[in-house]
């Protein structure tokens, strides 16, 4: 078998001798080179030793460079390899696990070295995933990770350790489902899993968030990206609250707040609002604040008799706040609307003349 040709597909476990000076010297994780104590101990066992893995694309050691030097000490010019096929940002990751799995350990300060490369490299992997290919816990890797890459966006996609990808925000996904357990009162849970993506787990959580009174997305669960003070591509923000009162699961919802639903969804999509910071930050308190008929319905049966007053006394006090904050924003348009119809005046009174 011709092993020079590297497009040809090589069997499981195949292995080719090579000439040590056609190998390139590995990418290393270990952060000072070779030990060339570690050299001697493995010349007296040489014959022993598993054969040197290599990235057949580039003719890189990916693990076995200790060996090459004890073959070179044996006087050696050729050593046993074993290809392996793949881009290079996985070999050097092979290159990782095969140094925590065998021969001489990787020291901590290696370790560390290696998980900011790997997380710079593959930014898709999850904290326990790049533990796992370090020897690191993931306590280390999350203190780790927002040194390793400031200058590049975080992405949503996580691969796990068990090489499946794991979405960090759902933001949008739970909002979509709250829409439809809103509009579509009799629509069954999976349906609305298999619409929008969620895990059923995730799905009853919304459900049970609604029926409580709570936004569907738990406060703080979108975090901005490494190295940036706000999401450079806002989210959309979660639903108002809203209820179900019923113990079968589905949520009920009457017209009037379907249709402050449907009037605080148009307003969390204005452009003018979504892409600034401030109206992010405004979009995130009115949608705390926000209040349906369903919502206080269902509270009020919480109230013991003792304690109406004083809780109707904070209602009126919030409905008052509410009253003024509308007034307020009512003469900021006259005031807007008059300074922009006294700007223009000037101008046509010059074309009039």
């Amino acid at each position: 078998m011709n092993s020079d040709d590297r497009s040809l597909s090589l069997p499981v476990g195949f292995t080719h001798r090579v000439r040590i000076e056609a190998l390139v010297p590995a990418d290393s994780p270990r952060l000072n080179g070779i030990d060339e104590n570690h050299v001697r101990r493995l010349v007296d066992v040489y014959a022993a030793l598993p054969p040197v893995l290599v990235h057949r694309t580039t003719m890189r050691v990916i693990d076995g460079m200790h060996r090459l030097a004890a073959a070179a000490a044996k006087g050696l010019t050729s050593v046993e390899v074993q290809y392996f096929d793949g881009a290079e940002e996985d070999a050097f990751l092979r290159s990782v696990t095969a140094n925590i799995a065998h021969g001489l350990p990787l020291s901590t300060a290696d370790r560390k070295a290696a998980a900011q490369r790997l997380l710079r490299l593959r930014r898709d992997l999850s904290d326990r995933a790049v533990a796992a290919y370090t020897g690191l816990d993931a306590k280390t890797i999350a203190a780790i990770r927002p040194r390793s890459a400031v200058e590049f966006p975080r992405p949503n996609i996580r691969i796990g350790a068990d090489g499946r990808p794991h979405p960090l925000d759902r933001t949008a996904e739970r909002i979509r489902a709250a829409e439809l357990m809103t509009s579509r009162p009799d629509l069954p849970l999976r349906a609305i899993v298999k619409e929008t993506g969620l895990s059923l787990g995730t799905a009853h959580d919304v459900r049970q968030r609604l029926r409580r009174g709570e936004a569907p997305v738990p406060a703080g669960r979108r975090r901005a990206p490494e190295g940036t003070s706000a999401p450079k591509s806002p989210p959309a923000p979660p639903l108002p609250r809203s209820v179900d009162s019923a113990d079968t699961g589905v949520v009920s919802g009457s017209s009037r707040t379907r249709g402050s639903l449907e009037t605080l969804r148009r307003l969390a999509g204005d452009p003018s609002l979504r892409h600034s910071e401030s109206g992010r930050r405004f979009l995130r308190w009115l949608h705390t604040h926000f209040v349906v008929d369903e919502a206080w319905r269902q509270q009020a049966d919480a109230v013991p008799p003792h304690c109406t007053d004083t809780v109707v006394e904070l209602a009126l006090q919030c409905s008052n706040a509410w009253k003024r904050f509308a007034e307020d924003l009512s003469r900021r348009r006259l005031s807007d609307t008059s300074s922009a119809q006294a700007r223009r005046t000037p101008s046509e009174s010059g074309r009039g003349a």
